[in-house]
């Protein structure tokens, strides 16, 4: 790699009044810039990015990119999963809700590509908007990456697993598909109804939903015959975003005759990600990785 690609990019931070300069794409092979021209709905948010906590938390998002993480050559088998962080609709969890996914399914041969979508600041279409539109980019590009259009899944976190878990049951099959093949959920923010997670209900749909948005983003009320296979993974003890929510998308894809896979952990609250901190990191690791091979083998 030239050492210009290994410089990374960085933005300036203003905290306490020393200027710092912070990591956004953590060595990514490739960033993209999801839309060329205005997307189709205004957040209303201005100004940019606000970048915290060491780089790991991006808040303020008006411009979406992608971050592509790229396998070697000779390990790639063609799959791609698109990975949303969490952070309640409000930021971006992107250090261990993204490029450390990215990463490690780099070590399976799997292209990871991290999606910094925009909030939506109570505009509910606006993250559904990037990942329909990342979705198109991958497959358009799927030679060039190296992916399978028909292997191309989504990973998602917290409110980052609303996203996924949504994008996996609306999108667009006409022209190029934005359909994921199969989804990823760590401590998903499922419903709408009265077990929901109230920072993302808020964040997305404002302070008086109506009571048809609150049936269209809750979940589990939404899955058909047509959904792709998902795994969730999870903690008992999470207080943030209740494991009902889990276990309510569990039941329906089963009611609706979808493969589906759920590990709940007995310990580990809310927000691990990829994080090693986590005391079941390994196993969780471990049973992802034999789910992955099971996919990629149908």
């Amino acid at each position: 790699m030239s050492k210009t690609r290994e410089i990374l990019t960085v933005v300036t931070v203003l905290i306490s009044g020393l200027l710092l300069l912070v990591p956004t794409n953590m060595n990514a092979q490739k960033t993209v810039k999801l839309w060329e021209g205005n997307p189709p709905t205004d957040n209303k948010l201005t100004g940019n990015d606000v970048v915290e906590r060491n780089g790991t938390w991006i808040s303020n998002i008006s411009v979406p990119e992608m971050y592509i993480y790229s396998p070697d050559k000779a390990k790639n088998n063609g799959m791609a999963v698109l990975i949303c962080p969490g952070g309640g609709y409000a930021g971006v969890a992107i250090s261990h809700e993204g490029h450390q996914i990215a990463q490690w399914l780099n070590t399976l041969g799997i292209t990871g590509i991290v999606l910094k979508y925009r909030m939506p600041n109570k505009h509910k279409d606006v993250p559904l908007e990037d990942v329909h539109q990342a979705m198109r980019y991958i497959r358009s590009n799927a030679s060039e990456l190296g992916i399978n259009i028909n292997k191309v899944g989504i990973a998602g976190s917290s409110a980052g697993g609303h996203l996924a878990a949504t994008a996996s049951n609306r999108y667009a099959t006409s022209g190029i598909s934005t359909r994921p093949d199969f989804s990823i959920l760590f401590y998903p923010v499922i419903t709408m109804g009265a077990d929901t997670h109230g920072g993302s209900k808020n964040n997305l749909l404002g302070d008086n939903p109506s009571i048809s948005e609150l049936h269209q983003y809750s979940i589990e009320k939404q899955v058909n015959a047509n959904t792709p296979p998902a795994i969730l993974l999870l903690s008992d003890d999470d207080k943030t975003v209740l494991p009902i929510n889990s276990t309510m998308y569990y039941n329906a894809l089963k009611d609706n005759g979808i493969d589906a896979t759920m590990y709940i952990f007995p310990e580990g609250g809310h927000g691990w990600g990829m994080g090693e901190g986590f005391k079941y990191h390994k196993q969780m690791t471990n049973l992802l990785e034999m789910w992955l091979k099971k996919i990629e083998g149908k």
